[in-house]
């Protein structure tokens, strides 16, 4: 059984709002380009990268959250005013990035 509990959403107001329900927590967010019926995404870099990241989430460690997210389709996507490119400064799909690391200066 998993050590983590698994989010999948689509759209970037879908994504604030899990970020937001699982505040405090770690949590590793993989933006990937939507998927069609037939569960394929129009990323082939997303269709490479998703079994290494899902093999990768066997070492995360208990309580973390991992938030599945779906970008759009290809020409929402390279549109440069997107949210996902203008809110969350992202520059390529597939990207995986970790929340919730504190750091301390002293």
């Amino acid at each position: 059984m998993a050590g983590y509990k698994e989010v999948s959403v689509s759209g970037y107001e879908d994504f604030m709002q899990a970020v937001e329900q699982h505040n405090g927590k770690t949590v590793f967010a993989y933006f990937s380009g939507s998927k069609d019926a037939e569960g394929k995404s129009w990323c082939p870099d997303c269709v490479q990268a998703e079994p290494v990241v899902r093999e990768g989430l066997k070492h995360v460690g208990e309580g973390c959250v991992f938030i599945y997210c779906q970008v759009g389709e290809k020409p929402y996507w390279k549109d440069p005013n997107n949210d996902f490119r203008k809110k969350l400064k992202l520059t390529a799909v597939p990207t995986l990035l970790k929340y919730g690391t504190v750091s301390i200066f002293l």
